[in-house]
């Protein structure tokens, strides 16, 4: 019978030993925090219980649905979604919806977004080679600005323009302002025609948060005879003969002891696990690992003497004025989080560098700060404020720049060659930033690996579908586990991708909705400024529009009608130019191509010379 090694008590870890154990084989659990789940965790100060950052149960995988409802001991609580944005003084729907977008950011904005959303379209950035070139060719550069810029940057701690292409389009896959504002008012549909059920109203979440389950998952190991060892660090790991044979564990009285096995299964960071083996790996394959950044986490958890104090169940700051990043309302994903009547625990996440100014604040300044700020920004009073704590979390996000594939890439064929019987599994063992259902799929692959003694499952190929967390269709539901995956690498254009690349095509409606909306809305702000004037004499030159545009006249109601008027006017004329433009570009692509054939043939017949 095959043992299992398991560095980490995460998801992944717990879901391996559960695996394993399942399967008749046994297992062990190193884990060098003092409490299970890892970035699924619920902590807990006087009787108050919260989570690091927000973890809905939702999965599109049906084994991972099982899971959940046999490690839990408790029950699921079905619990109404509410999260909004906050961006000047302001509260945004998320998932952002146009007409309320919009309707908030005022007509003057809602132009401009328009002019740079054409501006976008008719000069796109080439090459998308960050996150801004990726975002603004989609939204423009001004709703990149309002809605992505600051919050990401205050994420990932880079500029836009550091951050790769490749998290966008893996992130918002799909998704385009035109379709945004279709789907809003004809809702969004499959290609087969039938409506998606969306699942953002409303999740599945632990009575006591997520760190239940996992509590639970151990407890029920322990009974079976899998021990979780916490407050056990990892400090070396022994290999030779191209597997790893033991590793070296160090207790929390400082005591370190050798622990044997067949299999080993890491969720531990990767930069981590290179600089723990034992002999090192070769110079390339550290530097490769040092390459491997990630974004550290801390919480300062605010207790706040009110009943409720708003209705979300998180909140997104995109005020540029304040560090915070992201609020949670802990009493709004379970009433049983909160202890006491006529108080709330709000989560306050800050996204840091380990030993930056942030990071490095006392307890007390940090408590301080988030008060100041929630103040600030008018979600809670200084006032009402009368407990806090703080809970940091290292390495809570693996980084996508532009190198950590090709270092990934390294330390893989490494791993494969040096060390057959290590699997990395979970979000920091593959550096990939996934949600808990990924990690878990990739734990039983890791596990049923181990009980069929060869790599029938790639633990790195665990998504199979297209679609994002947020909706599923019926007729692919069960399809895959919501791994937010990496992208592959381009392959080598060919000459009819490399001229096509070269012209810009027009979206037709998307170009129809930018003139549409800009003439649209030029009317009727030029006619209701002009209302606004008064006189007796309003607008004498516009209302000659009247002659173009049925029922217009200088009043409330002919800017209302002169708007939808203009804008359909405005929709076929940019329609049809589009059109027209990429006939043309098409036109012209044939005779490029045809003129490279020539050559081609011209060079090869005076070779045969």
């Amino acid at each position: 019978m095959a043992h299992g090694v398991i560095i980490g008590a995460g998801p992944a870890g717990l879901t391996a030993a559960w695996e394993l154990n399942r399967l008749g084989h046994g297992a062990v659990v190193y884990e060098q925090d003092a409490l299970v789940g890892g970035i699924s965790r619920t902590c807990e100060y006087k009787g108050y219980r919260f989570d690091i950052g927000g973890h809905r149960f939702f999965t599109k995988v049906q084994l991972v649905q099982d899971l959940w409802q046999e490690m839990l001991e408790g029950e699921f609580l079905v619990r109404p979604r509410l999260s909004r944005i906050y961006y000047d003084g302001k509260f945004f729907d998320y998932p952002l919806k146009p007409m309320n977008a919009l309707l908030g950011l005022g007509p003057i904005e809602a132009a401009r977004i328009g002019i740079s959303f054409l501006w976008s379209q008719a000069y796109p950035a080439r090459e998308e080679r960050n996150f801004k070139d990726w975002i603004s060719n989609r939204f423009g550069g001004r709703l990149f600005e309002i809605f992505f810029k600051t919050y990401t940057e205050k994420v990932w701690g880079m500029d836009c323009t550091e951050i790769s292409a490749d998290w966008a389009a893996q992130r918002i896959k799909n998704l385009d302002l035109i379709a945004a504002v279709r789907n809003a008012l004809i809702g969004e549909r499959t290609r087969a025609g039938e409506v998606i059920t969306t699942l953002i109203d409303q999740f599945h979440y632990p009575k006591h948060g997520p760190g239940e389950m996992w509590e639970s998952c151990t407890r029920k190991l322990a009974a079976s005879g899998v021990e979780t060892h916490l407050r056990h660090r990892v400090a070396s790991i022994r290999h030779g003969g191209g597997r790893v044979n033991s590793i070296v564990v160090e207790g929390p009285d400082g005591t370190q002891s050798e622990v044997t096995g067949d299999h080993f299964l890491s969720s531990m960071p990767i930069r981590t696990l290179m600089h723990s083996m034992d002999p090192a790996p070769p110079r390339t394959v550290l530097e490769a690992a040092d390459k491997l950044r990630y974004r550290d986490f801390l919480t300062v958890v605010l207790i706040v003497e009110q009943e409720e104090v708003f209705p979300d169940n998180w909140i997104y700051i995109h005020s540029p004025d304040v560090k915070l990043g992201r609020i949670q309302n802990f009493k709004n994903w379970s009433p049983h989080m909160v202890p006491e009547e006529g108080k709330t625990a709000l989560g306050l996440e800050y996204f840091v560098q380990q030993d930056d100014e942030v990071w490095s604040a006392s307890d007390e300044e940090l408590i301080a700060l988030g008060t100041r700020e929630c103040d600030h920004l008018g979600l809670a009073s200084a006032g009402d404020v009368v407990d806090g704590t703080v809970i940091r979390m290292p390495k809570a996000y693996p980084v996508y720049d532009d190198v950590y594939q090709d270092a990934l890439a390294e330390i893989r064929a490494w791993v494969h060659g040096e060390t057959s019987n290590l699997q990395l599994i979970g979000r920091n063992g593959q550096h990939r930033y996934n949600n808990q259902d990924h990690s878990m799929v990739t734990a039983v692959y890791a596990a049923r690996n181990v009980a069929a003694g060869r790599a029938e499952y790639d633990v790195w190929d665990v998504n199979v579908e297209d679609d994002y967390h947020e909706d599923v269709r019926d007729a692919e539901a069960g399809a895959a586990s919501g791994d937010r995956m990496v992208p592959g690498r381009v392959t080598e254009p060919t000459i009819e991708a490399l001229v096509t690349d070269a012209f810009a095509r027009y979206d037709a409606v998307a170009l129809g909705v930018s003139v549409g909306l800009l003439a649209g809305m030029g009317i009727f702000l030029a006619m209701a400024t002009l209302l606004l004037r008064g006189g007796e004499e309003v607008a004498p030159n516009l209302s000659l529009l009247g002659q173009v545009l049925v029922g217009f006249q200088a009043s409330w109601g002919g800017a209302l009608i002169g708007m939808v008027e203009a804008g359909l006017g405005g929709f076929c004329a940019g329609w049809f130019l589009a059109k027209l433009i990429n006939f043309v570009i098409a036109f012209e692509e044939q005779r490029i191509l045809l003129g490279v054939e020539e050559q081609a043939v011209d060079l090869l017949e005076g070779s045969d010379r």
